[in-house]
């Protein structure tokens, strides 16, 4: 987490000998089937790029509900079906239902862009789980697959309780309620995000950020990191969200906000060593400036027409690691016209490239550089999939990650490829 410091000579992915999937588990052996029902062709060559090898002989697509419904009735346990972009004429709620109708003893998993599922009407519990192929690595994503039959099987022979349904059911909407929502309101500025949480089965991580316009049109934007990975972690970085909205709203200063956060995690923390990284930034009207305060955080990326650079402001001390020792300062930085910032948490480049290498700052902004052409959300969601690529075959991405792209750019245009 702390740029340049030996706090990185820990292994943030916690990655153990051995470790990974966990294909052997007999609920994912050779006589499981996944069931894709989707009219998207993106969506199964993403499904195919996240199975494993001795999985991708188990996948079948169907284009339609009636032909999904006579793949199920031949099936007998297990199946686990994968429910995207729903047929012509039909919701995905109905095509849930309908799979339920003929395979009551099938998983149901529901590919989305949205961790929470949002709109799609489903009763709480009708499906396993949600994953958003878009940010996912094949470890992760046959995880989910796993958790997913292990839940079905878990309530079709009784052994997952009531309780137990209710305690899950009420921990998700909880998380839910406590996720990040931007309080952008006006035009004139564009925020696109990837939040993706390194712990299976959670919507939340020590990982943070937010964006708030205030009344004299400037944006204040921040993005945090807590040192763990934990549910108190988790819930350390929702203190802090929240805290610092707070601060801003109050009108105050950005190094005052920073006194107020470290604060806060002095008395909110668990153990005495947990402590945080962050990086505030404020972007008055008119978009030629910004001003950059960070607490230990690592750099960032500023976008300038088809040229990406790797920004490193004055960073001072984490929040929490020496209480009351503050060395923070505010850095201006110019901005010309349709700059965009890209914040971001250290699980971005963190990861392993290689059997021996990790991707680093370097190996991130070469990656950036060919998605270079690319608008503001495609952009993240590019730089997200293209690090999970890279970490796929050494044992997938493990850590957080939180990416903010920040700018006064509404209606830049998408620029081509360079050839």
């Amino acid at each position: 987490m702390f740029a340049r410091s030996a706090l990185r000579g820990r292994d943030p992915h916690g990655l153990r000998p051995g470790g990974g999937a966990g294909l052997d588990e007999p609920l994912l052996g050779r006589d499981l089937t996944v069931l894709l029902i989707s009219e998207s062709e993106q969506e199964v060559r993403e499904v195919r790029r996240l199975l494993p090898g001795r999985l991708v002989h188990s996948l079948v697509r169907r284009r339609s509900v009636v032909g999904a419904g006579r793949l199920l009735e031949q099936r007998a346990e297990p199946v686990c079906v994968l429910v995207g972009h729903p047929p012509a004429g039909h919701t995905s709620a109905e095509v849930v239902g309908h799979v339920q109708r003929r395979a009551p003893h099938a998983a149901v998993v529901v590919l989305t862009g949205a961790p929470a599922a949002p709109g799609l009407g489903l009763p709480a519990g009708t499906v396993q789980d949600h994953v958003d192929t878009r940010g996912a690595d094949p470890e992760a994503f046959v995880r989910t697959l796993r958790l997913a039959l292990r839940r079905k099987h878990g309530e079709s022979t009784g052994a997952a309780t009531e309780a137990d349904v209710l305690l899950v059911r009420e921990n998700a909407s909880l998380e839910r309620g406590l996720l990040h929502t931007p309080a952008l309101r006006g035009d004139g500025f564009t925020a696109a995000s990837c939040y993706r949480p390194g712990r299976a089965h959670t919507l939340l991580s020590g990982d943070f950020f937010d964006v708030v316009r205030t009344e004299d049109s400037s944006v204040h934007a921040m993005v945090g990191d807590v040192s763990g990975h934990g549910a108190a972690e988790a819930a350390l970085g929702v203190h802090l969200r929240m805290a610092w909205r707070t601060a801003v709203l109050c009108g105050r200063t950005q190094l005052d906000q920073m006194r107020m956060l470290e604060r806060i995690l002095d008395e909110e923390r668990q153990d005495d060593d947990t402590y945080a990284t962050v990086v505030s930034l404020v972007f008055p009207p008119g978009g030629r400036s910004v001003r950059v305060v960070s607490a230990g955080h690592p750099g960032f990326l500023l976008r300038r027409s088809r040229e990406v650079r790797w920004v490193e402001p004055r960073a001072g001390i984490p929040l929490g690691l020496f209480p009351g020792r503050a060395d923070w300062a505010g850095t201006e930085m110019e901005l010309l016209p349709h700059d965009s910032v890209v914040l971001l948490t250290d699980g971005l480049f963190e990861g392993r490239a290689g059997a021996s290498t990790r991707l680093g700052e370097e190996g991130l902004l070469r990656l950036a550089s060919r998605c270079s052409h690319l608008a503001a959300q495609e952009f993240v969601d590019a730089l997200v999939a293209g690090v999970a690529s890279l970490a796929a075959p050494h044992g997938g991405l493990t850590d957080d990650i939180a990416v903010l792209h920040l700018g006064w750019n509404p209606t830049r245009p998408a620029l081509h490829p360079r050839t």
